[in-house]
């Protein structure tokens, strides 16, 4: 299978808040919040939804391709993606700007508050699916500069493209129409509880009525696990236990990832989404989105040891 990700290019920079941002958020002043968290740590990491995803799915036999756009600091980036599996020939390097940077402090429930610096990506709108040379089974529409995400959708359902509308961060930006659009027509949406109440908010579409606009959903809810609504099923997905809990960011990513992989191999949807819930763990049992790795045999051996066989 030909996957094309598109999404955001950045750099991450991780902080740890040793407390409950809860404990400091007073919601009778909530209409003029002003809160300041002292952090304890700080990694600068590679990141962003696209090379994300593409990692992971290179280290689960798949070659992506990344269609999006980079900073003048990108270099050693780019290269280190293409010796890890991923084909970077469909970024477009900004030279006068700086790859996007993602600021995200994590608290001691794995909270997260977050602000994201656009940089390079603002240029992604001018990139296209019609300008691809290969051929595209599959594309993924993760966050990114909001008119470029109202425009891919457009050019997949013209270009005959099946895509799975990942829209999450970037539901703050998009208007209900939209999200309407990129929803209606798509293979997948795929978001997280909370994002997806976001999304019947601004859109008012009731929970059948975003079922009827696309052929699978899939609603995540971190140590919840996953639920799967397919061909009229419900499908509740559990969670792989960590080794330990180091960092959370990525991990919605990774679990993307091992959806697409087990489509790719034309698996029952039960199986697709333990796929999804081992790639996320991965991921969440190291600090940084990229700093896990494992091989295909390990990651079947880890699969049986929580799940059974893969396929009986």
């Amino acid at each position: 299978m030909n996957v094309v990700v598109t999404g955001s290019i950045a750099y991450d920079y991780l902080m740890t808040f040793p407390g409950y941002f809860k404990e400091h958020i007073l919601p009778e002043q909530i209409a003029k919040l002003s809160v300041s968290f002292l952090v304890d740590s700080m990694r600068k990491q590679r990141g962003g939804c696209a090379p994300n995803i593409a990692y992971n799915l290179a280290l689960l036999g798949v070659r992506p391709l990344v269609m999006g756009t980079a900073g003048q600091d990108f270099a050693d980036y780019g290269a280190w993606l293409n010796e890890h599996g991923v084909d970077t020939s469909a970024v477009v390097v900004v030279p006068d700007e700086f790859t996007s940077s993602f600021f995200v402090s994590t608290d001691c429930e794995n909270n997260q508050i977050a602000s994201f610096y656009i940089g390079a990506m603002a240029h992604a709108r001018d990139l296209s699916f019609a300008n691809l040379k290969a051929r595209v089974d599959l594309a993924i529409i993760s966050p990114n500069d909001p008119e470029a995400m109202c425009k891919y959708p457009r050019e997949c359902k013209a270009l005959g493209i099946p895509y799975i509308y990942d829209p999450s961060q970037q539901i703050i930006r998009l208007s209900g129409d939209d999200l309407r659009e990129g929803i209606d027509g798509s293979k997948m949406l795929i978001v997280n509880d909370y994002e997806f109440e976001m999304i019947r908010n601004k859109t008012g579409l009731s929970e059948e009525q975003v079922l009827c606009c696309t052929a699978t959903l899939i609603v995540t809810r971190g140590g919840q696990g996953s639920t799967i609504w397919t061909d009229g099923k419900r499908i509740d997905i559990p969670t792989v236990k960590p080794l330990r809990e180091a960092d959370p960011t990525g991990v919605g990513d990774a679990y993307r990832a091992g959806i697409i992989k087990g489509m790719s191999l034309g698996l029952p949807w039960d199986v697709i989404g333990r796929m999804g819930s081992l790639a996320a763990t991965y991921v969440l049992e190291q600090p940084g989105t990229q700093n896990h790795s494992y091989t295909w045999e390990e990651f079947l051996a880890r699969y049986r040891e929580n799940f059974g066989l893969l396929v009986e």
